[in-house]
């Protein structure tokens, strides 16, 4: 393997590793743990029914939890001999939308996220009195752990994402291809 090759891998490994992390959050939450489950930030009445274990909240941890075993998948289908079959844009398109969306997220233009988090404990968007010191208190850990971990994320998607589009050279492709073949020479 050459080393360009090699250095295009990297993403797709880093993009496994955060889709991981986050997908056994999730598994560990719908079986019941209570591991940063405290910390997520929402409004402040879908918190009440997330900490009672509301029935829509531990199916929605199941479904990341499936969506997370995707995930991995998928980024793992960019760098796989078995992943080669599908169509290049198959892989990319997705893999770019996620990567923005999550670096979107971790930005925060319309809510949550380094900007969203600052504006709110600067006091420049103020959240209801009643909810001040639970909203500093989540826009803290959101600006700490969830917004750089979104960025992050979002980056190796993205980079997935250009890994994936750049096409597999042909000679490459054909000696993959042809170290799979039993030997045919004459003897």
């Amino acid at each position: 393997m050459r080393t360009n090759e090699r250095l295009a891998r990297w993403p797709a490994f880093g993009t496994c590793v955060c889709t991981t992390a986050y997908g056994l959050l999730k598994f560990a939450q719908a079986l019941g743990s209570g591991v940063l489950v405290d910390k997520e930030p929402m409004r402040p009445d879908l918190r009440v029914r997330m900490l009672a274990r509301d029935g829509w909240f531990v199916a929605g941890y199941w479904l990341m939890f499936a969506v997370a075993i995707v995930g991995v998948l998928f980024a793992l289908a960019t760098i796989q001999p078995w992943g080669r079959h599908l169509p290049r844009r198959l892989l990319a398109i997705p893999a770019w939308t996620l990567g923005v969306l999550m670096v979107l997220r971790s930005i925060g233009p319309i809510g949550f996220g380094f900007l969203g988090d600052t504006l709110v404990l600067t006091g420049l968007r103020p959240p209801p009195p009643q909810y001040l010191e639970l909203s500093r208190h989540l826009a803290r850990w959101d600006l700490i752990l969830w917004s750089p971990f979104f960025l992050t994320w979002g980056i190796l998607w993205i980079a997935t994402a250009r890994a994936a589009s750049i096409p597999v050279p042909v000679s490459t492709e054909r000696l993959r291809r042809d170290d799979r073949r039993p030997d045919r020479s004459v003897r």
